[in-house]
């Protein structure tokens, strides 16, 4: 007897291709939003950083972590290193202000946080009780120095962390600055795999690597004040 295998019609091929067609774009479409979301996260954090950098200036004409009165201007703040005052010099350059620096901003009321003002190192592996953290959870830090990798002489910089994926840092440069990342007030970081998070000598003719393949997943910026 002859038996009849029956195969897959046009119209049924065509609807299981269109279903993984869908599904494929949802996926891509939420990979993009989560990466929309992420650099969001990065540029108002930093944008609310620099706010509260300028207005601490503005009350008390006095860098926060250099304020050398802090502790009689400022509840809060005389648990900190130094008493919780630092050197009024103009800079954030030692390891005592570069922690007071977030506790100032936050016991004057221009950041939300609860920060220990101990010392610390002008080094990324500050503890969240000191300094606040990045949305990928790396922390931040404040000094004076030339970490920017384009940078050419010395200058507070808000560094926001490690951990950043290329294509993110790439544009969230691309929104908040210039797009380029030797080059403008917001750089990379030069201290966090620079060699595989960019290409090209300093200046304009620098890009970040955003390649296909294996892309570097941990890099760093720097907003320039």
């Amino acid at each position: 007897m002859n038996s009849k295998q029956r195969g897959f019609t046009l119209v049924e091929i065509a609807i299981v291709l269109v279903i993984i067609g869908l599904l494929l774009g949802g996926v891509l479409k939420g990979q993009e939003m989560i990466t929309s979301a992420k650099v969001r996260n990065l540029a108002d954090q930093g944008s609310a950083i620099k706010a509260a950098f300028f207005a601490f200036q503005d009350r008390y004409r006095a860098l926060p972590g250099d304020y050398s009165a802090a502790s009689n201007n400022i509840n809060g703040v005389n648990g900190g290193a130094n008493g919780g005052n630092g050197s009024g010099n103009g800079l954030v350059t030692t390891n005592p202000e570069r922690g007071l620096f977030w506790l100032h901003l936050s016991a004057a009321g221009f950041l939300t946080g609860n920060f220990d003002g101990q010392a610390q190192g002008n080094n990324l592996n500050c503890p969240s009780t000191r300094c606040p953290t990045n949305t990928y959870g790396a922390p931040m830090l404040f000094a004076f120095g030339q970490t920017a990798d384009g940078s050419g002489s010395n200058a507070h910089e808000l560094r926001i962390g490690r951990s950043i994926p290329v294509d993110v840092l790439a544009e969230l440069d691309r929104k908040i600055d210039d797009g380029i990342p030797r080059a403008g007030a917001f750089q990379l970081d030069g201290t966090i795999n620079a060699a595989t998070c960019r290409n090209g000598p300093a200046g304009p003719t620098s890009t970040y690597a955003i390649v296909s393949g294996n892309p570097q997943s941990d890099c760093g910026g720097v907003h320039i004040l």
